[in-house]
């Protein structure tokens, strides 16, 4: 087959599978240079809020570089990098899979076969959601032992890897389609763990979406911030740190989104005493345990004969805990939802708790008497974040 033809019926396979909704991922390896910095390529499809574009992830030696492309300026991009970069281009499509293999000589060859994985997601809205965080070439992920060397998620790991882009889908869903472009978003994940979450927020909003982000994640534990630092410097993440603090005595300023995702107890009404203070525009907490409102419940003799059973007091105590903390941030300013985080058969602490600021007027003397109804149809004195912003 003529080097050119051979080339050409590649990029033609690409472009069409593109605007057919089809493709699924290409992958570009075997460098020419076998120093060269530059390692392989992984492109996928995503849907943006700007539409349909291919996604280059450029893996280098010590990070990887994630770029958008419109379908035209992506095809030029795959040829000048099998021009000049690597000697094999894998194609993989829900119809046919491809290989473009080139000789040191500069001789090209495509080889087609049927497809191998016909029913991966594509990213076509008709078809199957296509997840925000793709695994292809993100060495975060493997550095956090979700995937392999090859970029493929561990059967442990899928539950976590699902996690994952639920989250960053929730985060996607809350924000405008354009953020402005003079002025960094600012993010503070509280009690940010391992990262996992964290990273993958600065990878969509500076990736994805294409947004300045400075992420700032807080850990009281200082091998897991020594690691999470390392690992963001790998990635090339420049403007996402860790920090060694707690959440009580984490000081916070012009900050556009609060996370604090199972934080236990009073630490999350810490976290969202902390957003309120600061003014953040979004607000969103997982939250975990719930002893304090628990300890403090003394239901009157209507409530008894139901929730002497001891499941349905914690659980009460659930509700009640998390629906004053919705009320409170009513009271303040935000438009708040609750929803399901991830399956209730991983985690029973599943309730994600998102406050969005509004402009729009509030009664807040109507919301004070339904806390204070709440408070007093369930025997208890004071809630915690109720106190904390007492002095605020």
């Amino acid at each position: 087959m003529n080097e050119t033809k051979a080339l050409e019926d590649f990029l033609d396979l690409v472009r069409d599978n593109f605007l057919g909704k089809t493709l699924i991922k290409i992958s570009l390896g075997k460098a020419v240079q076998k120093n060269a910095e530059l390692k392989n390529v992984y492109i996928s499809p995503v849907a943006l809020g700007q539409g349909e574009k291919l996604s280059f992830v450029y893996r280098h030696q010590s990070k990887d570089i994630t770029k958008n492309f419109e379908i035209a300026e992506g095809i030029e991009q795959i040829r000048e990098l099998i021009d000049q970069h690597f000697l094999q281009a894998n194609f993989f499509a829900q119809k046919k899979d491809a290989q473009l293999m080139k000789s040191k000589k500069g001789k090209l060859i495509l080889k087609t076969s049927p497809a191998s994985s016909p029913l991966l997601q594509s990213f076509s809205h008709d078809k199957i959601k296509r997840r925000l965080i793709q695994p292809e070439g993100k060495l975060y992920l493997h550095q956090l032992g979700i995937t392999t060397e090859d970029f493929v998620v561990m059967p442990k790991m899928n539950s976590k890897f699902r996690q994952i882009n639920k989250f960053v889908e929730i985060i996607d869903s809350i924000l405008p389609e354009v953020l402005p472009a003079d002025k960094d978003f600012r993010v503070t994940d509280m009690g940010s763990g391992k990262g996992y979450l964290t990273f993958a927020l600065y990878d969509h909003l500076k990736n994805n979406r294409e947004v300045q982000a400075e992420i700032s994640g807080v850990e009281l534990r200082e091998e897991l911030v020594n690691q999470c630092n390392t690992i963001a410097r790998d990635n090339g993440f420049d403007k996402l740190s860790f920090v060694k603090n707690s959440i009580q005595d984490h000081k916070l300023e012009n900050i556009d989104m609060l996370i604090a995702l199972h934080a236990c107890d009073t630490a999350t009404d810490d976290a969202i005493f902390k957003g309120i203070r600061a003014n953040a525009s979004y607000i969103v907490v997982a939250p975990c345990c719930h002893k304090q409102v628990r300890k403090a419940m003394n239901p009157g003799k209507l409530l008894k004969p139901i929730l002497k059973h001891g499941i349905y007091f914690e659980r009460q105590a659930e509700l009640l805990t998390d629906g004053i903390r919705g009320l409170i941030l009513e009271k303040h300013g935000y438009q708040v939802k609750t929803l399901e985080f991830v399956s209730s058969e991983h985690t029973p602490k599943n309730v994600m708790i998102v406050a969005t600021k509004t402009s729009k007027k509030i009664n807040t003397d109507r919301i004070a008497q339904e806390i204070v109804q709440l408070k007093t149809t369930f025997g208890i004195e004071n809630h915690y974040l109720e106190s904390l912003l007492a002095t605020y």
